[in-house]
């Protein structure tokens, strides 16, 4: 089976990654969750003009002759509140007292706010000329109707949510949280909890995968280790099928004699999609589809793992959760310092973004090799390095993607 580059890989993943079912929520618990159907606007916002103001409504025509010395002075009909409605109609000579937020009456077409005259309790004096229009805001100005607002596969945040109340959306339709299984493998682990014994270490990959899933919306499943045995694992990936929409299991991925899970997935019936990718770290792997669920192996070796997980897993998981753009827009990532080594595939670089003299630059985050995980501490965005470069300047410009 030819390895192929990360791009094809996430495209065949792609291929098999459609968002899991939809369900209605309360609003105030929608936050961070995926939408499912466009938001349509059905009224306008603000529904009818009013005044950005406290000031008074008038016709603009009836101080277009105003000035320092000939002042306007207009006769004050009513007080229009927020939340009140007009009574009665501006005529020539005449204006309301208006306040943030009211409707304009019928017959005025321009607002001033309160401070530029001088007034009593009946009249207003003006001192000088306002064009007409001014200080209105319109019906719709903010939101018109019919326009839509929201597209599926927006992510629900505060602008989102106010947005969605001031159409009267209480309980808008949203993607269904996906539950993804997360086992690990090895005879060598023991849960993190736990005291290491001799040849043993602390499973972390189940934690650093769990709060990475939890960052796209994703409820992790955490199912715990399988041994070094077919059986074992088959039987794992077995029970996360069934609970789960999809499986990520890390360990038993290369092609050492104790690398099991491939034939794992096969004992349960998945087809291999592909073994590998042409990726530093993370090139081993392996990717299988059982009843139309992706199953994705991942290295043993922590940051190979998550760097497989944020270039090749993560667009298909987004796709299941539902965004509209499962995979992260690419950007223009300058190196703050050198990285001195040649890269004769394609390599990915952790680091975390850098304002120095005004630009924006990439700092790298610590050891780059494959078994460091604290490199990812503070991690939030990945640089991409070509395939046959030397070693790199820094200020150097690459290919990248912000996490």
């Amino acid at each position: 089976m030819e390895i192929p580059s990360y791009t094809a890989a996430r495209e065949a993943l792609l291929r098999h990654a459609a968002p899991v079912g939809t369900e209605c929520v309360p609003l105030d618990d929608a936050a961070g969750r995926i939408l499912a159907e466009a938001l349509i606007a059905a009224d306008n916002v603000p529904p009818f003009d009013r005044s950005p103001y406290d000031g008074y409504a008038f016709r603009a025509c009836d101080i277009a002759g105003a000035g320092e010395g000939r002042p306007v002075t207009l006769r004050i009909t009513e007080e229009i509140p927020a939340g009140a409605v007009p009574t009665l109609p501006v005529g020539p000579g005449q204006c309301a007292k208006i306040l943030t937020g009211a409707p304009i009456p019928d017959g005025a077409d321009t607002v001033l706010n309160f401070e530029q005259t001088r007034f009593t309790d009946s009249e207003v004096t003006f001192f000088a000329p306002v064009a007409p229009g001014s200080n209105i805001v319109r019906a719709g100005e903010d939101v018109r109707a019919g326009t839509v607002l929201i597209a599926p596969g927006t992510v629900i945040d505060a602008g989102a949510a106010g947005t969605l109340a001031a159409q009267g959306v209480t309980r808008p339709r949203v993607y269904r949280t996906v539950r993804v299984a997360v086992l690990s493998t090895g005879s060598e682990l023991v849960d993190a909890a736990a005291a290491p014994g001799p040849g043993q270490i602390r499973n972390s990959n189940a934690h650093t995968l769990a709060n990475a899933l939890r960052h796209i919306g994703a409820e992790p499943v955490c199912l715990g280790i399988a041994p070094d045995s077919v059986e074992g694992i088959a039987a794992l990936l077995e029970q996360g099928l069934q609970s789960c929409d999809t499986v990520v299991c890390t360990g038993g991925v290369s092609v050492g004699d104790y690398d099991l899970t491939p034939a794992a997935m096969e004992r349960i019936g998945a087809e291999m999609l592909f073994r590998g990718v042409e990726l530093k770290p993370g090139m081993a792997c392996a990717y299988a589809l059982r009843g139309g669920k992706l199953l994705c192996g991942l290295s043993g070796n922590p940051a190979s793992s998550l760097t497989n997980f944020y270039m090749v897993a993560l667009p298909a998981l987004r796709a299941l959760c539902g965004y509209a753009q499962p995979i992260p827009p690419e950007v223009r990532l300058t190196l703050a310092e050198g990285y001195p080594h040649p890269s004769r595939g394609t390599r990915i670089l952790r680091g975390a973004l850098d304002l120095r003299s005004g630009k924006v630059c990439l700092r790298l985050t610590g050891d780059q090799r494959n078994a460091v995980i604290s490199s990812a501490i503070g991690c939030n965005a990945l640089a991409i390095v070509p395939a046959g470069s030397g070693p790199l300047d820094a200020g150097t410009e690459l290919k990248g993607f912000l996490l």
